[in-house]
Parts: structure tokens; sequence; C-alpha cells
């Protein structure tokens, strides 16, 4: 009988309605969902801005839930600790804005938080192999970060494999996230690849019965 995997659904709120944020963060959480996933933009790093530390603190109040801060910014050694205290439960950080990523990754430890290690597209896996120890999670991005809705890079399947093999080859046990153009169509491939967390934005917040979305993607996940 095939073993059951730990398949964790994340909504992303950057597709929820900012208007409502408490209740849409409300209803996510009773449909079932197990991560609340927050992407904070700086229009630098990304060409988008989102929200800062108040809204996570807001997010925050709001849910029993892991809040997964995604930091999309330039020098997000500087924010880490604010948005700890701001309520993050998981702080991820890219490869492509630190060059001192361990120290970073070690700092958000440090703090009380699960670090997240995350990759761009263009970033390959080989360039993380020496850094992944430090890390409590690594996030693949499965789009070019700064915008939601987009569709899912076909290459990232592979490199979710490679992650998949090079985490298994140093004897770690570290779960991949992915986040991009994750839903119905894509969520099995993405999970047979080795991802066992998944970001979800509009393929959530976009349909009218969030516990129906969810149970279908954490299901097609679950037979991947």
């Amino acid at each position: 009988m095939k073993e059951k995997r730990q398949i964790q659904i994340a909504p992303s709120i950057l597709s929820a309605d900012f208007g409502r944020l408490a209740e849409e963060v409300r209803a996510v959480e009773g449909a079932g969902a197990d991560v609340i996933h927050v992407d904070v933009m700086d229009g630098h790093f990304v060409p988008n801005i989102t929200i800062g530390p108040l809204v996570v603190r807001a997010v925050r109040a709001a849910t029993g839930l892991p809040v997964d801060c995604h930091l999309m910014i330039e020098q997000p050694e500087r924010y880490i600790e604010e948005f700890k205290k701001a309520g993050a439960d998981w702080i991820s950080v890219h490869y492509e804005t630190c060059p001192h990523i361990h120290r970073t990754l070690c700092a958000i430890r440090d703090l009380g938080a699960r670090a997240g290690l995350v990759l761009n597209p263009g970033t390959p896996v080989s360039a993380v192999k020496d850094v992944v120890r430090a890390a409590d999670y690594c996030l693949i991005m499965s789009v070019n970060p700064g915008f939601g809705g987009q569709s899912f890079i076909e290459f990232s399947l592979e490199k979710i494999k490679e992650l998949k093999v090079l985490i298994s080859s140093l004897g770690l046990n570290i779960p991949i996230e992915v986040d991009g153009g994750i839903n119905r169509d894509t969520i099995k491939e993405v999970a047979r690849a080795g991802a066992e967390i998944f970001v979800a934005g509009s393929a959530i917040f976009e349909k009218g019965d969030y516990k129906e979305e969810i149970d279908t993607l954490r299901a097609l996940a679950q037979a991947g």
C-alpha cells in the first residue's frame, strides 16, 4: 500500500480580497489550509510592491496556522527580525538577494523561525549545495516572482527532482515548497517530482468553494 505523504496546502493571500483580509484568512483556515503564505515584494528585487509587517501582524491575529513570509526583497537580512516580531513563523529568503545566504538563514533560525531558502527559475540547484543544510525548507519558484496568476514553468519539474536528490544525498529531511502556477492541472506532477508544500493563490481564492478546492488539490498531490 502506498504510504501517504505529508502534503501541505499554503494559500497565498496575494490573491485574496484585501478589503476582507481577516475574513479570507479565516475562511481558508476553516477550509483546511495548512499554512498561510504571505508574499512580500519591494518593487526592486521584483517588479511589484505588496505588503509589510503591519499586514503580517493582521494575518497573525486572524489565524492559528503557521504564517509563511516569503521575502522577495533586497537586503532581507535587515527586515527578518521585524517580520518575526509581526508574527511570521516561517521566513524564506532568496539566494539571489543574499551574498551571505548562510548567515541570513542562521539568523532566521536564531530568531526562532523556520528558515526557507528560495531559488528563482534561473538559479541552478548546484548553487545552493553547500548551504542547503542551513535551511528548514527549500522553495522552488516555478514562475518568475513578482505577480500572481502566472503559468507554471515546465522545467521546474526537473529542478524539483534535482533538489530532492541533493537533499537525500546529504541525508537531510528538508521539505520542498513550490510557488507559482500551482493548480489542479499541475499539482500532481509537482508532487510526483518531490514537492510537499504547495503555494496556491488564484487557484484557491478565485474559486467559490475554498474547501472543495483545497481538498481537491490535496487529493491530487497525495496521488502524485
